[in-house]
């Protein structure tokens, strides 16, 4: 057991004058199992970058372990796996690699293929599996969820319980109260640790902020009743001290004067510690702002139907043959494991050439607003991506500034911004198109809670028409009305 220690960090991009940290300390223990959690673009990243001393900072880090960062970039996949592990975990013997894939459910073989010929969930589970077998070193773990089905998360997050000595970013509220023992929150002015699962620091975290706000509102009232004592002694003082001129006791006078005056003067004091106490409270509030959605009604119940349809992969077919209906006000979860073609399945309804059989019916005019779960092409400003989209700027902005982001973000770049935030500007685009139907593919990858949460309250609100694709527990939970489930896939 030992700890990490960070005194007095900063730190700021060149390209930029807001820094992303000033002056932060606390410490963590080496042995702890940590959730990491944070709105999207508030440096959870780049504070792994910094602990693997990629960037210059000011103030203090220490630390006796190495640390080690997932996901591992892996070069030359064309290389069988076992020689990928090698490389990750040089000391690790075959037997104990093969006995983490067990655990993970990875089938011993995965080991003599080329590892560009495994999954993207499978990839995620063999290097895990690697890491973890580096004895003494602590890992960095940033988003492993965003390539796991709903059935590997469960997996991967019951292995992480076993284990010790990692920080995790996620913001799978499931998958972290599975496998971590505290919670490092990167907060609008500061960092905090707190004991316990993410469950709990939700609920201590909410209390605190509920706690503040009446606190707040009582301060409020107590200077707003100061400032009129305030006032009224002064003037007292004032109209006794004019009463001097002709009064028989003059001193008398005086002293009633100066009396009011330090009453007047010990009300100001107190009012200026209430305004201190006030400005103290609720620096780190989160807010969920409405959003809205403009969902358009379609002239006949069924919006889509799929017939005998199945998905093939280089003439492999992988799910199917399934049939299902979109109807007027339902919400459909396609569920399967990775590979299960759910991805291709919503490509086909939006006009995608796919390897199919088996028929798909689209309504005549029906206006779709799809999410797509790759943002790889992302980029110009976004007044251009609002142009070319044809939606409205300003409400596109506004849309972006209830999801928190910065005025300052409107003048970056769009490949500049964190996942999450790419992943809100396509959100943001979705919510300002009018649709008969919105399909979504995995529209929650790298989306932090506040805005899970923002999107669940907008759609118990304007029950929209959608299918999606998500395996956040809690938000399919929420949100389908009726799950479709593919049998079959690749690999997990």
């Amino acid at each position: 057991m030992s700890m990490i220690k960070i005194e007095n960090l900063s730190f700021s991009y060149p390209t930029s004058y807001d820094p992303v940290f000033e002056n932060v300390s606390f410490q963590i223990d080496t042995d702890w199992k940590i959730g990491f959690v944070g709105r999207n673009g508030r440096g959870k990243t780049t504070f792994f970058q910094l602990l693997l001393q990629r960037y210059a900072y000011s103030g203090k880090i220490h630390s006796s372990v190495q640390f080690d960062y997932f996901p591992y970039k892996v070069g030359e996949k064309s290389r069988l796996t076992e020689e990928v592990m090698r490389e990750v975990c040089p000391l690790a013997e075959e037997w104990e690699l093969l006995r983490e894939f067990s655990y993970l459910e990875v089938d011993a073989e995965v080991l003599w293929r080329p590892f560009s010929t495994l999954s993207n969930g499978e990839q995620t589970k063999v290097l895990l599996a690697a890491l973890f077998r580096n004895e003494g070193h602590f890992l960095l773990l940033d988003e492993p969820t965003n390539h796991l089905d709903g059935k590997a998360r469960e997996l991967v997050s019951s292995y992480l319980q076993k284990k010790k000595g990692f920080i995790l970013v996620s913001h799978d509220r499931y998958f972290l109260d599975g496998c971590v023992d505290h919670i490092l929150s990167l907060n609008r002015t500061d960092i905090q640790v707190q004991n316990g699962n993410f469950s709990s620091w939700m609920d201590n975290f909410a209390r605190q902020q509920e706690t503040e706000k009446a606190q707040n509102a009582r301060l409020q009232k107590d200077i707003a009743r100061l400032h009129q004592s305030a006032r009224r002694s002064a003037v007292w003082s004032g109209r006794v001290e004019s009463s001097k001129t002709g009064a028989a006791d003059k001193g008398y006078v005086g002293h009633k004067a100066a009396k009011m005056m330090k009453r007047s003067k010990t009300i100001e004091a107190r009012q200026k510690q209430a305004l201190e106490q006030k400005s103290a409270l609720l620096k780190n509030v989160e807010t969920a702002e409405r959003l809205q959605i403009f969902p358009l009604k379609y002239h006949t119940d069924t919006l889509v139907s799929f017939s005998e349809v199945c998905i093939s992969y280089e003439g492999r077919e992988v799910c199917g043959p399934v049939s299902f209906t979109i109807r007027q006000g339902e919400r459909l979860v396609l569920d399967g494991k990775n590979g299960s073609g759910k991805s291709s399945l919503l490509k086909l309804m939006i006009g995608e050439e796919k390897e199919h059989t088996g028929t798909v019916t689209v309504g005549s005019g029906l206006a779709i607003s799809y999410v797509s779960q790759d943002t790889s092409d992302l980029q110009g400003t976004l007044e251009e991506f609002a142009e070319k989209c044809g939606i409205e700027e300003s409400l596109f902005k506004t849309v972006l500034r209830k999801m928190d982001f910065e005025r300052v973000q409107f003048e970056k770049d769009i490949k500049a911004f964190s996942g999450g935030q790419k992943k809100k500007v396509l959100l943001a685009r979705s919510l300002c198109q009018p649709a008969h139907l919105y399909v979504w593919d995995e529209p929650l990858n790298f989306i932090d809670v506040y805005s899970r949460m923002q999107i669940e309250a907008l759609i118990r609100e304007f029950s929209p028409t959608m299918i999606f694709v998500e395996h956040d527990r809690a938000f399919r939970e929420m949100a389908a009305t009726k799950t479709v489930r593919l049998s079959g896939s690749i690999r997990s």
